[in-house]
């Protein structure tokens, strides 16, 4: 094991750097580049990611990390990982709309995401979770943060660009009408402060953009499952993931 609250602080100065590098660029203007797969990719991204790799490595230097801009470690063997979105939201970032994120997240035994940090740099709101709790630090104070009980009629987040057939049907087979579109991994940080109380994904996505959110989730009481409750598990095959259901209290 691993001493988990001193490594939160860092976590988080590294995220705060990696954003004030990347609000440089979204306010200068920045190269954009296609990678392989014909995703877009930035400077931004690339040296957020360069920012926070570093510390990362220097805080915990035998533990992989795995980043969506980076080199991905073998952690067949690794009791602990790093999962890393050094800007989540790419696309919205190239766009100009400001919905873009920082996370963050570390996983213990592929189950478990035992710390977890997600920063906005636009709003310079700071989420953050690990065994000690949940929080926010939102002008320069840390508010603890925790997941509302469930009541009807349940709200639920949806993503304001993903929401697909299989998404509707599970909302109208649930009888959930409210919705709630939002952006990026900041949907984990709502459910986590009580603003709604349910996010179901259908459709893939990477354990980097899931990670972070799920650590702050359950450190505010929440929980992160496949759809049919089963445990919802790192280190798949190329980091893919499938559907899950993130939730609130009960």
């Amino acid at each position: 094991m691993i001493d988990i609250p001193p490594l939160l602080p860092q976590a988080i100065a590294a995220a705060r750097s990696a954003g004030v590098y990347i609000m440089t660029c979204y306010q200068t203007g920045h190269a954009v580049f296609q990678k392989d797969d014909a995703s877009p990719v930035t400077e931004a991204d690339r040296e957020a990611d360069r920012i926070i790799v570093a510390k990362l490595r220097q805080i915990t230097p035998g533990i992989p990390i795995v980043s969506e801009e980076g080199e991905k470690p073998d952690i067949a063997e690794a009791e602990y990982f790093w999962l890393v979105d050094p800007l989540d939201g790419t696309k919205s970032f190239i766009r100009g709309k400001g919905h873009f994120t920082v996370n963050i997240g570390l996983i213990h035994n592929r189950r478990e995401a035992v710390l977890g940090v997600i920063y906005d740099p636009v709003s310079k709101e700071m989420y953050y979770g690990s065994a000690q709790g949940a929080f926010c630090e939102r002008n320069g104070t840390e508010v603890p943060i925790h997941v509302r009980r469930k009541e009807a009629p349940l709200t639920a987040l949806v993503s304001h660009s993903h929401i697909n057939a299989a998404t509707e049907g599970y909302l109208v087979a649930h009888h959930i009408e409210k919705r709630i579109p939002s952006a990026s991994s900041i949907k984990f940080c709502m459910l986590a402060e009580g603003k709604a109380d349910i996010y179901p994904r259908f459709g893939p996505t990477m354990e980097w953009d899931v990670a972070a959110g799920h650590a702050i989730l359950a450190a505010a009481g929440g929980k992160l499952t496949l759809p049919e409750g089963q445990p919802f598990l790192y280190g798949k095959p190329d980091f893919l993931n499938g559907d899950f259901i993130a939730q609130g209290g009960e």
